[in-house]
């Protein structure tokens, strides 16, 4: 059976273009295919300072592969790709290449090494803009809300601020 799965990219060193187009054709072979690509957009970092800004963008996926399955493959690409730490505790650093597993199907897994959906992808506009780009009405399984109202409220929150 397959799941319509959601992935979020960015990268901040090296040819920020290559890598993700890299990372995406990787992507294609190993996850299944691949649906649909949003524009690449060049935000800020989030989350730490850096003088580099970050290339993001969101890809979906139709993939067979189990969650973690899923995980262990989005992490060895990003090892494939050069990248040698993954950000720990909420300590981020610059990096070639990120690979976070934002939606699978409508499921809702909580473990020790993954959450789906992603925990802070309501509060990011570098993942939730270029999401409600390919997928603006799909529905947020924890949030009950679509991708379009979460940018929204988010970019109110912002305003707000």
């Amino acid at each position: 059976m397959t799941k319509r799965l959601y992935l979020s990219l960015g990268t901040n060193l090296g040819n920020k273009r290559e890598n993700l187009t890299r990372a995406i054709e990787l992507l294609s072979l190993a996850l299944g295919k691949c649906i649909a690509v949003s524009q690449f957009i060049e935000t800020a970092p989030w989350g730490f300072d850096s003088e580099n800004s970050f290339l993001n963008c969101v890809a979906a996926f139709e993939t067979s592969l189990a969650p973690m399955q899923l995980l262990d493959m989005t992490e060895s690409i990003e090892r494939g790709l050069g990248r040698t730490q993954k950000s720990n505790n909420g300590h981020y650093r610059d990096r070639i290449i990120d690979i976070d597993i934002l939606l699978y199907g409508d499921n809702i897994i909580e473990s020790e090494r993954l959450t789906i959906p992603h925990p802070l992808m309501h509060k990011r506009d570098f993942v939730l803009e270029p999401l409600a780009e390919i997928a603006p009405e799909t529905q947020h399984p924890v949030l009950h809300k679509s991708i379009k109202q979460l940018m929204e409220e988010n970019k109110e929150q912002t305003l707000c601020k």
